[in-house]
């Protein structure tokens, strides 16, 4: 090699060197601000940020939950939903009750009602809402079902009213995705370009984790964990995305030596029982793949798959068992090439 081309290779490769530490030392100028506390009754928060102005974010968080609480949860008796399913009509005070109401309308219509939040009355006769005692009677559920269906409510932007007065609203399968979205938007806000932010298990990810100079990655739970064993199946790498995960881990009921989880399929009124062991959906906003995500558990594997051929806008990974009994996986193209499965 010419002492000429020596020299530039030298260049080279201390120019590479000048940028290898200039970025590292960028990196370590913002240091990663880190929220965490519990919200929606035991569900905890995570939250990971980087501000220039260093800034703490904890009291305003906490402050933001306890007021998206007082509007949609329906463990607390004073919360709007909670005014609404006792009454036959609600305006609106807060914020939230409107923006989820539309966009689960749209979902409902989307997924063929396989979404739906009117499914409340149902969810409490199986024990799963705020009312613990199971009542598994085939003619009381079919007593509840005739009052199932957003065709029971209407609403407008200032207030929500009931067509049939015995019709409720449970937003726990789209809460936690919408509360994702809202701490992420406040701190977008603030300035705040690189961000994760996670409610029980929901995930929005924006920007990258400056420490390691990545974008962000989240586990998605194998199905055979349980609340004291719990490992991953596989890591998905999140670029400007947003992340949930619905399935029938913990959250389940042993009636009579049966298995029942919560998830209700909204057209029989009865717990779902098919071969999908969980759905995790990406799209663009936390509160779409939370209710996309139950949407598809209560699908099924097939019915899932066709949904997302006629929306790619939104991807999936879907984990179920095969006729032999086998733990299977299916990914859509979009997410493919991010999803890197855990050796067990």
């Amino acid at each position: 090699m010419s002492l000429r081309y020596k020299n530039i290779l030298y260049t080279v490769i201390l120019l590479l060197a000048v940028f290898l530490v200039w970025k590292y030392r960028k990196s370590q100028q913002v240091p990663m601000g880190y929220l965490t506390g519990k919200t929606m009754g035991p569900i905890t928060y995570n939250v990971k940020y980087f501000d220039p102005n260093t800034q703490h974010y904890q009291t305003q968080v906490d402050s933001l939950l306890k007021v998206f609480n007082q509007s949609l949860n329906t463990y607390i008796p004073e919360s709007e939903i909670s005014g609404f399913n006792r009454d036959s009509a609600f305006t609106f005070q807060l914020p939230f009750f409107y923006p989820v109401l539309k966009r689960s309308q749209e979902i409902y219509n989307m997924t063929s009602g396989a979404f739906d939040p009117t499914v409340m009355p149902v969810i409490n006769a199986w024990g799963f809402g705020p009312e613990k005692e199971i009542k598994k009677d085939s003619a009381y559920l079919d007593s509840l079902m005739t009052f199932v269906g957003f065709n029971n409510i209407d609403f407008n932007e200032k207030q929500v009213w009931k067509k049939d007065r015995r019709a409720e609203l449970d937003f726990s399968a789209v809460a936690k995705g919408y509360g994702v979205d809202e701490v992420a938007h406040y701190l977008e806000d603030k300035g705040i370009e690189n961000l994760f932010v996670e409610i029980g298990g929901e995930v929005y990810a924006k920007g990258k984790n400056l420490q390691k100079d990545t974008f962000w990655s989240v586990g998605i739970l194998d199905p055979n964990s349980d609340e004291l064993n719990q490992f991953y199946y596989a890591i998905v790498t999140l670029e400007n995305k947003a992340m949930a995960t619905s399935g029938n881990y913990f959250n389940y009921h042993i009636i009579d030596s049966v298995k029942y989880g919560h998830t209700i399929d909204p057209t029989t009124g009865f717990p779902i029982v098919h071969s999908l062991l969980s759905a995790s959906i990406f799209a663009d906003d936390c509160m779409t793949a939370d209710a996309v995500a139950t949407a598809c558990m209560v699908m099924g594997v097939e019915k899932s798959k066709a949904f997302f051929n006629e929306h790619p806008e939104m991807d999936a990974f879907l984990i179920y068992t095969d006729k032999d009994g086998n733990m299977q996986s299916y990914a859509t193209p979009g997410i493919k090439d991010k999803i890197e499965k855990v050796e067990q």
